[in-house]
């Protein structure tokens, strides 16, 4: 199992209504192979009273990397281009394999 992790840093424009209601649902239907979706909203830093640096966490799961590259391929346009829609951050990706 691996994990596409999108981080979104702080910016100035995050709109939750849009990216849960719209976006979510969109990559749901186009890559029917991922397995799971958690999104995780940051609240805080490591540290009393500083800021999360990241205010949206966005974890896909897939089989494999192959599974995610064959599902994503051939929407990269249509997923990448919805970004705009809710937010004016870069959204920074990982892929990890799941250990435990």
């Amino acid at each position: 199992m691996v994990k596409i992790g999108v981080f979104y840093p702080q910016s100035r424009k995050f709109d939750w209504d849009y990216y849960i209601n719209k976006h979510t649902p969109m990559i749901k239907r186009l890559m029917p192979a991922m397995k799971k979706v958690e999104i995780e909203k940051g609240i805080a830093g490591g540290a009393p009273g500083t800021n999360a640096t990241y205010q949206c966490i966005c974890n896909l799961h897939f089989d494999s990397v192959e599974a995610f590259q064959a599902a994503f391929a051939p929407h990269a346009g249509e997923i990448m281009g919805d970004i705009a829609n809710y937010t004016d951050a870069q959204p920074i990706v990982q892929i990890g394999e799941v250990k435990m």
